[in-house]
């Protein structure tokens, strides 16, 4: 269903066949493979809208908490898996819980077996390694499993990262075997679960290219660029970019985790990356941080007290149909949870719509016209 890793103009294009397999957990259909794109990005995992458009995207990240998500797995599982428990018919990829063990680096011991680490919540001891990882997300029966990794901080030395790219690549070698065994059991919900690896190696060129090769020797479904805006700037995030992709596979989806800024999407598609995530759109949506074609608008300056315009007047969202910028302001002024939902309902379409956009324009053989025009423009 994927056939692609053409060259045009420098970037990687996919073109999208028709998959007579059809539509199932395991497998996008045709459609589903548009890239590049940005999957909503949930936490717990839900995005706090209630809502579901016909026009919204065509997969969804389940970027929760994985290890707290453990003890509920099994209660998905009984409901058909994250499809089944949000009622939701397209892709749905899910984050390993590497990222979330990142975040307790007060809270945690790290050894070969795996992780453990207290909860942030009630302090409670928590183990997890490749292999629960694997099960958890198996038992929430994502369309795409990420493996287990570290994330390391951002700076660390030469030294420790070369050590944890090392422990990665074992941990991603067992990632891959449980998830194969997993994916043989007749309880299984998702047999087809496929694996994204994940490259590491901090801001260090040399750690990064070799890390890529070696994890590329296991021919997983697809490959990411972990450990990114951690920390470092936007130009060393571009330039590991560079360096990493000529060794990424090219007949499999390049995935940038956790960016990111509309800018920073255009930058990165430049670069040869066909997937994205980030919880900025709706996290900046519930302060009142809107995107526009002409940047960013804070709705809760005092210049959009009176101003019946809608947030964008190039959009046409739900929010922008309906309601004025100080409707909106109004709203968020007053606490009204119905501010945060507008918000999160405005900018999630322009993610969708950013997304279009680029895929217009690769096919159109304008993408350099597109970025000189917006990349600025939308940081």
């Amino acid at each position: 269903f994927f056939h692609g890793g053409m060259s045009w103009n420098g970037l990687r294009v996919f073109r999208v066949v028709d998959d007579p397999r059809g539509t199932d957990l395991g497998a996008f259909s045709a459609a589903d493979a548009q890239r590049p794109a940005h999957p909503w990005a949930g936490r717990h995992p839900f995005l706090r809208t209630g809502h579901k458009p016909a026009d919204g995207p065509r997969r969804l990240l389940g970027k929760g908490k994985v290890h707290h998500a453990g003890g509920q797995a099994k209660a998905y599982a009984r409901r058909g898996g994250l499809h089944g428990f949000n009622a939701w018919d397209k892709p749905i990829l899910t984050d390993s819980g590497g990222f979330q063990v990142f975040s307790l680096s007060k809270l945690r011991t790290i050894k070969e077996e795996g992780v453990t680490f207290r909860s942030h919540i009630d302090g409670a001891k928590i183990f997890m390694g490749p292999e629960e990882s694997m099960q958890i997300q198996s038992n929430l029966a994502s369309t795409i499993a990420m493996a287990f990794d570290e994330c390391v901080e951002n700076p660390s030395t030469w030294e420790y990262s070369a050590h944890s790219c090392e422990r990665t690549t074992r941990w991603l070698y067992r990632c891959k075997a449980e998830l194969e065994r997993l994916n043989a059991l007749p309880d299984t919900i998702n047999k087809r679960q496929m694996l994204f690896g994940i490259n590491q190696g901090c801001v260090y060129d040399d750690l990064r290219i070799q890390h890529m090769i070696e994890i590329a020797k296991l021919d997983l479904d697809g490959y990411a660029i972990g450990g990114l805006a951690v920390g470092e700037t936007a130009a060393e995030m571009y330039r590991i970019i560079e360096a990493v992709e000529p060794y990424m596979p090219a007949d499999k989806p390049r995935y940038l985790m956790g960016v990111g800024t509309p800018t920073n999407i255009i930058e990165g598609v430049a670069r040869g990356i066909d997937l994205f995530d980030c919880v900025m759109p709706s996290r900046n949506a519930r302060h009142a941080h809107l995107n526009t074609w002409s940047g960013i608008r804070n709705l809760m300056n005092a210049k959009y007290t009176t101003d019946e315009r809608p947030v964008d007047e190039e959009c046409d969202c739900p929010t922008c149909r309906n309601y004025s910028r100080a409707y909106l302001h109004h709203l968020f002024k007053a606490n009204e949870m119905l501010a945060m939902r507008l918000g999160v309902m405005h900018n999630l379409y322009f993610y969708n719509t950013l997304m279009e956009k680029i895929r217009e324009a690769l096919d159109n053989d304008t993408f350099d016209d597109f970025r000189a025009k917006y990349s600025e423009l939308l940081t």
